[in-house]
């Protein structure tokens, strides 16, 4: 027998329910933005992106033509909510302005929107917001913030196969566009069975989820939800940029196995080093270097400190 349902109702799922196709570059900007916003931020205020700082939270390298094209589609995407008296068109940014010559980017955002970003930031903790930007698929992500709505349940509510597939624009509800992933297989390879490991193995959250069936064929997609201990230290988002970003040079050290505190301190305190650690930690994630015996041997070997 299907279990009860789970309440429906969630005042900050405006804009997770909404139908987008963020991509990996799109979600990291969007996720890194959240992490920026306060409560007494002024109505026109900016929030600048380092795009080294995202580099080393996401172990991601974007170049600048991939962050124009980005923010350019983001701003134009429309998000559409709706409740029993209105509707609703809300786009994302006032304006962006990239900084030539200084690796970051400066985003206004659109004034509606901002109440549901804000309500949408009370459902992420530090940590969770820097579990988010660590998951490198881009359905990983978007499930993450929608089961991360009900993480004080043990499952999220029954999902329609095809209201899930449109929230994650796999399925046009106008049929304009090809279905992504028709195949029952084909959706649990590619979408779910990833996104399932993913969040498990990088987030606080351990999930799995459950297909259930209407006669013969798959109808809906549940949730299940399991709190687990934080597997990372969450970085400080409340500090600085550049704070946060020593933060972050300081865990790649740590996991090199780099510790003696002067060659740390060398380290931190030149600039040429520390985007070197930023290149050669990428690097190491994505196999582009081998050093499976002494990696932070070769690391400070390349800056010149052995």
């Amino acid at each position: 027998m299907e279990p009860a349902p789970v309440p429906v109702v969630r005042q900050h799922n405006a804009i997770t329910q909404a139908r987008y196709d963020y991509t990996a570059c799109q979600l990291d900007i969007f996720f890194y933005l959240l992490s920026r916003l306060r409560r007494d931020d002024t109505p026109d205020q900016e929030y600048t992106i380092y795009v080294k700082d995202v580099e080393a939270l996401t172990g991601r390298q974007w170049n600048y033509q991939q962050l124009r094209e980005a923010t350019a589609d983001m701003g134009s995407r429309m998000f559409e909510v709706e409740n029993e008296r209105t509707y609703q068109q809300l786009w994302m940014f006032q304006r962006v302005e990239y900084i030539k010559g200084k690796g970051c980017l400066q985003i206004q955002l659109a004034a509606p929107i901002r109440p549901f970003l804000f309500n949408l930031k009370e459902n992420f903790t530090s940590y969770q917001l820097h579990s988010a930007l660590k998951l490198s698929s881009k359905y990983a992500k978007r499930i993450y913030q929608l089961v991360s709505q009900w993480k004080d349940k043990t499952s999220t509510r029954t999902y329609p196969l095809d209201e899930f597939k449109q929230m994650l624009h796999l399925k046009d509800p106008k049929g304009k566009e090809p279905e992504l992933f028709q195949n029952i297989s084909q959706l649990k390879a590619r979408v779910l069975d990833i996104a399932v490991r993913q969040v498990s193995e990088h987030t606080d959250l351990k999930i799995d989820y459950e297909l259930v069936k209407k006669g013969r064929a798959y109808d809906a997609v549940r949730f299940t939800i399991a709190r687990q201990q934080p597997q990372q230290l969450p970085i400080p988002f409340e500090q600085p940029a550049e704070d946060a970003r020593a933060h972050a040079a300081r865990q790649h050290l740590e996991a090199l196995g780099i510790n003696q505190p002067q060659l740390v301190a060398t380290i931190l305190g030149d600039p040429k080093h520390l985007d070197q650690l930023f290149k050669f930690t990428y690097q190491l994630k994505t196999d582009k270097v081998k050093a499976t015996k002494n990696p932070g041997g070769l690391f400070l070997k390349i800056c010149g400190l052995r």
